[in-house]
C-alpha cells in the first residue's frame, strides 16, 4: 500500500467517524426536543422529530457512503451495501411522512 493510499484510508476513516458522531449527535437532540415539544403539547412535534432524524440520517447515511471506498472485499460490500439500501430507505420513509406532516399543518392552519 502505497503512503497516498494509507493517507486517503486514514483520511476516510476519520471522516467517517465525524459523519457517525454527527449524526448520533443530531438524533439525540432531535430526541431530546421531540420529547420537550410533546410534553409541552406542541402541534408540530411529529414533524420537528422527523426532521431531525432525517437529518440524521443523512450524515450517517453519507458515513455509509464513505465506507465503500475503504472497503477491501465484496463480501464487505454487499454488508455496506445492504446498510446504505435501509438507511436510504429510513430516510425516504422520514421525508414522506415529513410531507404528510407540512401538509396536515397547512391545512389545520387554514381551518
Amino acid at each position: 500500500m502505497t503512503a497516498a493510499e494509507q493517507l486517503l484510508e486514514h483520511l476516510i476513516s476519520w471522516a467517517i467517524l465525524l459523519f457517525e458522531y454527527v449524526g448520533v449527535i443530531v438524533i439525540i437532540v432531535a430526541g431530546v426536543r421531540g420529547v420537550w415539544y410533546y410534553v409541552h403539547r406542541d402541534p408540530l412535534t411529529r414533524l420537528s422529530l422527523a426532521k431531525g432524524l432525517s437529518l440524521g440520517l443523512e450524515f450517517k447515511l453519507g458515513s455509509e457512503i464513505l465506507r465503500t471506498v475503504i472497503v477491501r472485499e465484496f463480501k464487505e460490500i454487499g454488508l455496506v451495501g445492504a446498510i446504505i439500501l435501509l438507511r436510504a430507505a429510513l430516510t425516504v420513509l422520514i421525508h414522506w411522512e415529513i410531507k404528510n406532516e407540512e401538509q396536515a399543518a397547512v391545512e389545520s392552519s387554514k381551518q
